[in-house]
């Protein structure tokens, strides 16, 4: 009796396009794992602790760091530590704000001082920190205690840092005292019309925007 041939294992063929699709599905969900983590990655950004006028210089103390996700934004914000001599802010910014890089600048970069004011009237509810006022000034008419001239715009777009209550009763329906930055060009001006005992008054331009 013949002995039958063994046959030969059959070669299993792989078709390409299996190949290819399962390549598709591993690159699909290793760039939808990185896309996710990305998302999901928090940075640590500084958010001001309260309103920064322009020309404040500001520490660690005056910022709150806060995790959030900016992504591409990133670059764009404060992060990291925060130098020993601080920054300089070159414009307002908001209480709870997070501190943009362009915000931000050495002394030399902003020409700014600031001024302590005692006004004659009393602050609108309108002037508040990070508002933007005219300062107008009536000077003392010469020989005359009681008696000023026609009040003219003193300082135009001062930025208010901070309002200082007045003390005692007599003071409170009098005036009022801010502290301003001004140009540094206007505070010969300013300080002028403080020792010329002027009646100085603020007017609000902008005030902050809150939600």
């Amino acid at each position: 009796m013949a002995t039958l041939p063994t046959p030969l294992p059959r070669r299993l063929r792989l078709d390409p396009r299996i190949v290819l699709g399962l390549v598709l599905v591993a690159a699909s969900t290793l760039g939808v794992t990185a896309v996710v983590q990305s998302l999901n990655r928090t940075e640590p950004v500084y958010r001001a602790a309260g309103p920064l006028v322009a020309g404040a210089h500001i520490s660690a103390a005056d910022l709150v760091p806060t995790p959030v996700r900016l992504g591409p934004a990133d670059p764009l914000y404060l992060t990291g530590p925060v130098p020993a001599d601080g920054y300089v802010v070159t414009r307002t910014i908001a209480a709870g704000e997070m501190v943009p890089l362009s915000a931000l600048g050495s002394a030399s970069a902003v020409d700014v001082a600031s001024v302590v004011v005692d006004l004659s009237t009393r602050l609108s509810g309108s002037i508040v920190p990070g508002a933007v006022v005219d300062v107008w000034s009536a000077p003392r008419k010469t020989g005359s205690t009681t008696e000023y001239g026609a009040p003219v715009v003193l300082v135009s777009g001062a930025t208010v840092v901070r309002t200082i209550a007045p003390q005692g009763i007599v003071q409170a329906a009098q005036q009022n005292t801010v502290e301003l930055q001004v140009p540094r060009g206007d505070v010969a001006a300013v300080l002028e019309a403080v020792a010329g005992s002027a009646r100085i008054s603020a007017v609000a331009v902008s005030q902050p925007v809150h939600r």
